[in-house]
């Protein structure tokens, strides 16, 4: 059986790295006593296959992941036995049962969206500037690890929102797909602001139909 399990993760789950998500959620279904499929070979791992890396820092609404079971098991079942397996600030908000044969799920991953509160001050018209100047420059030079790339291309959506308090937070919806990855934090970089000054979450992931 392949399941999909969406899951929010917060807290002091932000600085939590993939490797050691994929751990965490290892033992939690060992906890649960669910029939975890694994590996062949001389390391057997077991088949969980988590959507898109998050980075250190971020905390999400929206993450997914496959898993692979050894036995058909009802999906409410699955999510009332792990519920009392995982960390506080792990909360499964949904379990389905997936056909076998779709792709794997990191290649299904098109884009995902994010919301960046600020956590200093600042002047909503001049970022709304500076986002209208980003949105509109044909290309946008940055590097990652030492090599050139295009980032305009992955920003699909960049928007100011301001509340009736003032405050002013960004929502971003950037290209997640392998060799296309747009990253918050060097939007908000781009943009003039201080990543350690924000505080981000990952919304959702979007994919392919």
């Amino acid at each position: 059986m392949r399941a999909r399990i969406t899951f929010s993760k917060q807290g002091a789950l932000r600085y939590t790295g993939h490797l050691d998500l994929h751990r965490l959620w290892e033992r939690a279904m060992r906890r649960a006593d669910l029939p975890l499929s694994y590996s062949l070979g001389f390391h057997p791992q077991p088949k969980i296959s988590l959507a898109a890396a998050l980075p250190l820092g971020f905390s999400s609404l929206g993450e997914v992941l496959d898993v692979r079971f050894n036995a058909e098991i009802p999906t409410e079942e699955i999510a009332a036995r792990l519920k009392d397996s995982l960390p506080p600030d792990i909360k499964v908000t949904g379990v389905e049962s997936v056909d076998e044969r779709e792709p794997a799920l990191q290649t299904q991953v098109l884009s995902a969206t994010y919301d960046a509160h600020l956590t200093e001050p600042v002047d909503g018209a001049d970022l709304m500037r500076r986002v209208e100047e980003m949105l509109m420059a044909e290309n946008l030079p940055r590097e990652r690890r030492n090599k050139s790339y295009d980032m305009r291309p992955l920003i699909e959506i960049l928007n100011v929102i301001t509340e009736s308090d003032g405050e002013v937070w960004l929502q971003m919806k950037l290209a997640a797909r392998d060799g296309a990855t747009g990253r918050p934090e060097e939007v908000l970089d781009a943009l003039g602001i201080e990543p350690e000054y924000t505080r981000v979450e990952r919304t959702r992931l979007i994919f392919q139909r």
